[in-house]
């Protein structure tokens, strides 16, 4: 009985063998490898279908039987010899563009893919294996014609840690095997080089501060080198292999770099930091770059590079000097050792320098200059950018030259799932019709610091990887960056089918869970936009905000140009209470309207995941974590709009000193506690941070130094200490007999520091009636507690705002510097340390405002000080050139305590943030 089962099971087995219908893959003796690599991929595609016999072969080597497809590009002459003699008429006209493909009929049994290029041949053979897996055949007797929109589509990985190397600072990473083991992990790269290539994508950038010294060796500079010989082999095979593999695939790996930074060895060699964003281009330090670069060219043909000339060094004239004379040769000596008189391109990153005069100075030297802009800034928070920044990309993109729209870090959406087509299909309509864009460069949704995991936590030792959890991140920006103009209504089927699909449910359930993501999509977005201080690394928003940078936002710091170009029109909070208590009209979108939004969001998400789970019937786990996710997002959502009713009425009672205003507050702010308890419930076993950045970059809502605060459990405390001393300051002023007059909060004198200045300096007393400039008659009138026992340094005004200055010192003890910056944007005032252009400034702790509004002086604009830590020795202080106060140093290891002073003008209300102090 056995033996007769296991014959009729071969019987069967043969008979379906049988029925299968023949199919051949035909390429020509001609196929380049992305003709070959398409070709490959369609033979799986179509076994791995189990419907067909799959067979491929070279065109013209024997007579076909059955169906076939051949491939091939467009001028290949055994393709044009062919098509002369079996497929007439298939192609009436030239393909237009690069990567265009037709797929044609050419008979009832022949099936045409042709590619204006290798890449089209290629990515038309994926427009057959997409409709295979859609729909289970492939249709002999279509005509499709199909091109991309953007010229460029790609995705990032950065080498780089959620925290520092000991010894080093920002972006300093060598490629090593202990700093990034998945670099050198073959199998991981071909996942990532497919998943890019099946959605269209075709660039690859790799971030990292100073990647040379990993990658090549010079005779003039042998000590520069900071691998050792094993490792230094391991990165030349990978490097090659993950060049050789993402071409194959039509994809072209792109090297970025930070300037102005050198290796670690090279440093030490010369006694000079890492990187210094004040100092002067040194003779050499650029030889050395513009070897390394031309080494690098010569080395990896065909790597392209990514300049970024912000961060590291600053000023107009050393951006254009660095790139015309240093970048730019550096190119054009790799060329020339190469034999090529071709210009490779070079693209320019606008972040933190004038793009628009760099390419004016660097466009008679080199042509083929591409640039890159942020989209968003560091978040997404908008498909209506406006503003300055749209200015930025509206000079780039009007050159006519290839510019990139950057989808950057996405610092508001870490770490929760984000996944809305709609949002994306029309932000990418925006980089097109708004800034003029004609690519993308992508970040990965969440993590960018921790590649290539998630911060999901799951049973075991085991991670998440981001190209696993954030598919549907890369397939939506893919498709809308190949074709952004699709319909609607069909995109709502295709992902709905999609979804449906991935977890076993059908469409309809799909459509549920496109519902989650839609809706969930607006949260973020719509309250960084109005509520946030930045949209940069400096905010983790999902982590919250404390009341006092809601009602008093600037003392924090808002980032120059984020609010006026990261929404549509609309008033922040502050802008709001004010026209409120004037009795003003409101313009676009105001807070009221946005957390009554962001609720019903929260709300119609939740409703739509959990009527979706009751029909899961596949990748389980994974759904429960989306639906987590969800319910997340609508907690954040309920416990940000809390506050911000908090901070309205805080707001009133600002204007109006009526404690009621506080008394109506309370419940709101209470509110707010009870649904972070809710968030850090559904967080606490599921993921093991918000934000990959773990270092003292992250300010917002509160320091991240030694990788502390990052998860909502951390935070929790500090909302319940706010609610404590919010209720105790109620009291205070309910017991007072002067209700209606606010408390002052005073200071006490900091504790002065005994410092040796190499230089003597006349000094003042930061004291009423004191000048602060040797060649201004500008006095103090007011000063805060704190500075009353300080000595400032009497300097000129002039020759600061001309020169700036350097400080050279001796400390007998850690002591912080004193420093006050002029809140203004006038260019002849010194601006403070800006994390989103400076990544090194706040080594010394000099970014956060510790006074705001300190001291009043004659004429000068409002006063905030900030302070910088020094360790006992020798040290140097580097400031550029504008006006800025040295009022002298304390001792470090007293407390300070931050706060808003409130010395302002008559005009103006004193801020009432410290109501939740």
């Amino acid at each position: 009985m056995k033996l007769l089962i296991r014959l009729l099971v071969v019987v069967l087995l043969l008979s379906a063998c049988h029925s299968r219908e023949k199919i051949t893959i035909l390429t020509t003796e001609n196929a380049s490898n992305r003709v070959r690599f398409g070709a490959e991929q369609l033979v799986k595609a179509l076994e791995a279908n189990n419907t067909y016999e799959v067979n491929l072969e070279k065109l013209g080597t024997e007579k076909i039987q059955g169906k076939a497809i051949v491939i091939g590009e467009q001028g290949d002459s055994v393709l044009v010899r062919w098509k002369q003699e079996n497929a007439e008429g298939t192609n009436n006209g030239d393909l237009a563009g690069k990567e265009a493909f037709q797929i044609r009929s050419a008979g009832e049994s022949t099936l045409l893919v042709e590619g204006v290029d290798g890449s089209g041949a290629l990515y038309g053979a994926i427009e057959l294996t997409d409709q295979l897996i859609a729909s289970g055949r492939i249709d002999f007797l279509q005509e499709l014609v199909d091109a991309p929109e953007m010229v460029l589509r790609g995705a990032c990985i950065g080498l780089q840690k959620t925290s520092y190397l000991p010894g080093r600072g920002v972006y300093e990473y060598p490629y090593t095997p202990e700093n990034f083991p998945w670099f050198y992990d073959k199998e991981l790269w071909i996942d990532y080089l497919d998943m890019l290539v099946n959605n269209r994508m075709n660039s690859l950038y790799l971030w990292n501060g100073h990647p040379f010294a990993s990658l090549v060796k010079l005779e003039e500079y042998p000590f520069a080198v900071e691998v050792d010989d094993e490792t230094f082999k391991k990165n030349e095979e990978m490097f090659r292999f993950i060049t050789e593999e993402a071409d194959r695939r039509g994809i072209w790996v792109i090297q970025m770099f930070y300037n102005i930074i050198v290796s670690k060895p090279f440093a030490e060699h010369y006694g000079i930091e890492t990187q210094d964003r004040s100092r002067p281009i040194i003779p050499y330090i650029a030889d050395y770059t513009q070897k390394s670069i031309a080494a690098f060219i010569e080395k990896y043909p065909n790597v392209g590079l990514l300049v970024a000339l912000g961060e590291a060094m600053s000023g107009e004239e050393n951006d254009v000097q660095w790139f015309t004379e240093t970048i730019i040769p550096g190119v054009k000596d790799g060329l020339k050792a190469l034999g090529r008189t071709d210009e490779a391109p070079i693209i320019l990153r606008a972040h933190d320098t004038n793009a628009p005069l760099v390419m004016e100075k660097a466009l008679p030297l080199y042509h083929n200059l591409y640039t890159t802009h942020k989209y968003n800034g560091e978040s997404l928070t908008t498909y209506q950018p406006r503003g300055p920044w749209t200015a930025i990309h509206k000079s780039l993109s009007s050159k006519g030259n290839i510019h990139i729209s950057n989808v950057h870090i996405l610092a508001n959406l870490e770490p929760f799932r984000y996944g809305s087509p709609d949002f994306i299909q029309k932000s990418v309509q925006a980089m097109h019709d708004v800034h003029g864009a004609n690519a993308l460069h992508l970040y990965p949704q969440a993590s960018y610091w921790d590649w290539p995991y998630t911060a999901d936590k799951i049973e075991g030792d085991e991670r998440l990887l981001q190209i696993d959890r954030d598919w549907i991140w890369y397939k939506a920006w893919g498709r809308y960056a190949w074709n952004c103009r699709r319909d609607r209504d069909e995109e709502i089927a295709y992902w709905s089918q999609l979804l449906g699909e991935e977890y076993g449910a059908g469409e309809e359930v799909g459509r549920q869970i496109l519902a989650a993501y839609e809706e969930t999509g607006e949260i973020a977005p719509k309250l960084l936009r109005k509520f946030g201080i930045t949209e940069g690394n400096r905010q983790t928003l999902l982590l919250g905000m404390f009341g006092s940078q809601l009602v008093n936002p600037y003392k924090w710091r808002v980032y120059p140009g984020f609010h006026s170009s990261c929404g549509p029109l609309g008033e922040i909070l502050i802008e709001y209470a004010e026209k409120e208590n004037k009795g003003l009209a409101h313009e676009g979108e105001i807070p009221p309207q946005l957390i009554a939004e962001v609720e019903e969001h929260g709300r119609l998400a939740v409703e739509a995941i959990d009527a979706a789970a009751l029909q899961i019937k596949s990748n389980k786990e994974e759904f429960a974590r989306l639906q987590n996710d969800i319910h997340s997002y609508q907690a954040f959502a309920q416990f940000f709009s809390e506050k911000v009713k908090a901070a309205m009425e805080v707001l009133e009672f600002k204007y109006s000193g009526d404690v009621s205003d506080l008394e109506e507050a309370l419940p709101h702010l209470e509110n707010s506690v009870h649904y972070y308890k809710e968030l850090v419930a559904l967080t606490k076993d599921t993921y093991w941070y918000a934000n990959s950045m773990q270092t003292s970059m992250r300010r917002i809502p509160i320091g991240g130094d030694n990788g502390k605060n990052k998860h909502w459990s951390e935070l929790l405390p500090h909302y319940e200490k706010e609610l404590a001393s919010f209720k105790r300051n109620i009291t205070l002023l309910s017991d007072r007999d002067d209700g209606e007059q606010l408390p002052v909060q005073k200071g006490k004198p900091w504790e002065n520091a005994v410092i040796d200045w190499k230089i003597e300096y006349p000094t003042f007393e930061v004291k009423p009636g004191q000048k602060v400039f040797s060649d201004s008659p500008s006095k103090i009138t007011q000063v805060a507690e704190e500075l009353s026992d300080l000595n400032g340094l009497l300097l000129s005004s002039e020759k600061l705002d001309d020169e700036g200055i350097t400080l050279e010192f001796t400390a007998k003890q850690p002591l912080r510097l004193v420093l006050g910056y002029f809140n203004t944007g006038d260019k002849h005032f010194l601006t403070p340390p800006t994390l989103e252009t400076n990544a090194m400034g706040n080594m010394r702790g000099e970014a956060e405002v510790q006074l705001a509004n300190a001291m009043q002086i004659e004429g000068m604009p409002p006063l905030n000080i900030h302070t910088y830590l020094f360790e006992a020795g020798e040290n140097k202080l580097v400031l550029e050139d504008g006006k800025v106060l040295i009022l002298g140093a304390i001792k470090a290891n007293q407390e300070i305590t931050s706060r808003e002073v409130g010395l302002i003008g008559d005009e103006q209300k004193v801020a009432v943030d410290w109501v939740f102090y």
